[in-house]
């Protein structure tokens, strides 16, 4: 019974319009509010006490670090510089600019752990770059789109922190290093269809005339961008600073190279950069605090017990309950972000995890990997909401060319399936 309601509170408030963080509490609450009708008030309690627990875990401060240090290096010009260094190595030609916009959002999932974030600061340099050089919009948005989810697989990662958050066992720096693989894969997974669309449909027959940057001068000026991830992930490595700390000289760094070095940003700026960042990480903390009350819903009122007994009992079997996994996570990807999904459906399968005895780390870059896929899967695709809006363009436009982009990935993530070494293997190199 109360189950039901907590399911039926949340899924109708959902489908009603209500905001996926307030479903969650409301859901949460009023499961809590039934299970103690014949008992005590006091146990009400619960909800707020479970709202400040979801919130006041440490390794969640890097996450509004993070974020700003997204929208500090996409106002400092980081991004333009880096893509003038990558067409000065690549050339010019059909299918090279959106092999460049894949390698920038590669290259800056090493400084951002954010993907809209991502999806923003290449969006905002690379669709109007594709487009003079005679991309379709819609082709640009999804190429920007889809580039923008290796973010959360290449350390720093925003979901990789949520996830180690809910997970004993998978620490943050284990997370980064066993997210470095699968992320390049990803990415190079990606370029293959990119640059296959570009030359099937001959797209970019203006690329070759349009100037290509001088190697050395691009080098110079972008050599404090490519300096970022090595200061990041090596302070992390040699132990000078954590994943949370790291967050925190990211952004440090940031503001010097761009009121500094580049003098692209004056105080004045701060504002409006400090203002978007605040309004994201609010979301984002928002929801993970909220989701708080709900997972103590599921772990307390026995709701996760019956779910995995039935799962585990079906017959299907080990590969079979996985691959069940990724096909319910996959369709509820088309309509979550992956913060919620990783705060709704991580307390139900954490039983699932282990009584397989997969690797937690393991897991959660498969998961991870499975929120990048839903990050640019129509209808509700938060990197591809973000290139949409830059392109000036429908989602509806985007589905033809997004395809092939989600097989490719769809693919890595099936050899990390079927080789765990590729997430497990660096992470035990480092020591993790």
């Amino acid at each position: 019974m109360i189950a039901t309601l907590l399911f039926a509170v949340f899924i109708i408030t959902m489908l009603l319009g209500v905001p996926i963080g307030a479903s969650l509490g409301l859901a949460g609450a009023a499961a809590i509010a039934l299970a103690n009708r014949d008992t005590s008030w006091f146990g009400l309690l619960a909800v707020p006490q479970n709202f400040y627990a979801g919130l006041g875990k440490y390794p969640l401060l890097a996450i509004p670090m993070f974020v700003l240090v997204g929208s500090i290096f996409d106002r400092s010009g980081v991004a333009q510089r880096l893509v003038n260094f990558a067409i000065a190595l690549v050339g010019r030609g059909p299918g090279m600019l959106p092999l460049v916009a894949i390698c920038v959002a590669m290259f800056l999932g090493g400084i951002s752990g954010s993907g809209p974030a991502n999806a923003a600061a290449v969006g905002a340099v690379m669709i109007a770059a594709m487009n003079r050089a005679g991309y379709p919009a819609s082709y640009s948005a999804s190429v920007v789109g889809a580039a923008a989810a290796t973010d959360i697989l290449i350390p720093p990662s925003v979901a990789f922190i949520v996830y180690s958050v809910l997970v004993p066992g998978a620490s943050v720096p284990a997370l980064f290093a066993a997210g470095m693989i699968p992320g390049v894969l990803a990415g190079i997974a990606l370029i293959v269809p990119a640059v296959w669309l570009a030359r099937k449909h001959g797209m970019g027959a203006l690329e070759a005339s349009l100037p290509r940057p001088p190697l050395l001068k691009s080098f110079i000026e972008a050599l404090w961008g490519l300096a970022a991830p090595v200061l990041i992930l090596g302070g992390m490595r040699m132990g000078w600073f954590t994943p949370t700390e790291a967050a925190v000289v990211a952004v440090f760094y940031g503001l010097f190279v761009g009121m500094f070095v580049y003098l692209t940003m004056t105080v004045r700026d701060l504002f409006p950069i400090l203002k978007e960042s605040g309004e994201l990480s609010a979301v984002i903390l928002l929801v993970v605090s909220l989701a708080g009350i709900f997972a103590f819903s599921l772990s307390t009122l026995g709701v996760i017990d019956p779910i995995t007994n039935a799962i585990v009992n079906s017959g299907l079997g080990e590969y079979g309950v996985l691959a069940l996994l990724i096909l319910m996570l996959i369709t509820v990807g088309m309509f979550l972000d992956g913060v919620s999904i990783f705060l709704i459906f991580v307390p139900l399968l954490w039983p699932i995890v282990q009584h397989y005895h997969w690797d937690p780390v393991w897991f959660g870059v498969l998961l991870t990997l499975k929120v990048a896929l839903g990050q640019f899967t129509p209808p509700l695709a938060v990197n591809l909401m973000v290139s949409c809006r830059i392109a000036n363009v429908r989602m509806e436009e985007t589905v033809r060319w997004v395809g092939p982009m989600l097989l490719a990935m769809g693919l890595v993530m099936v050899a990390v399936i079927i080789w765990p070494e590729l997430a497990l293997w660096l992470p035990r190199v480092l020591g993790y």
